[in-house]
């Protein structure tokens, strides 16, 4: 968990708002609609893509010991999904519409 919050403190740094959630020896810290990033102490782990050959996710990886280098990395794909998925609750003309639950 220690080293998911050191994760999040270096996202915080770079703008990006995100919650940490910890069991059965997994740290979660969830960034965006379609970004979580696992943490198990040794290693952060998220998913960059499908394999339509493989037919399963495709993940990128990098060592706990670098939380730093870790948040520039997860702030690029952060920035990258931001731009593509835009929750609709999020844009400005239907920030009035109800959504249901969050």
């Amino acid at each position: 968990m220690e080293t998911a919050e050191t994760l999040r403190a270096w996202l915080a740094d770079r703008g990006i708002a995100c919650d940490v959630h910890d069991g059965y020896g997994l740290a979660l810290v969830s960034v965006w609609v379609g970004l979580v990033v696992w943490c198990d102490g040794d290693r952060f782990w998220w998913r960059t893509g499908w394999s339509v050959q493989r037919g399963r996710f495709v993940y990128a990886w990098h060592p706990a010991t670098d939380p730093e280098r870790a948040a520039h990395r997860i702030a690029l794909i952060y920035a990258d999904l931001r731009e593509r998925h835009m929750p609709s609750w999020l844009v400005p003309e239907n920030a009035g519409v109800h959504h249901g639950p969050r």
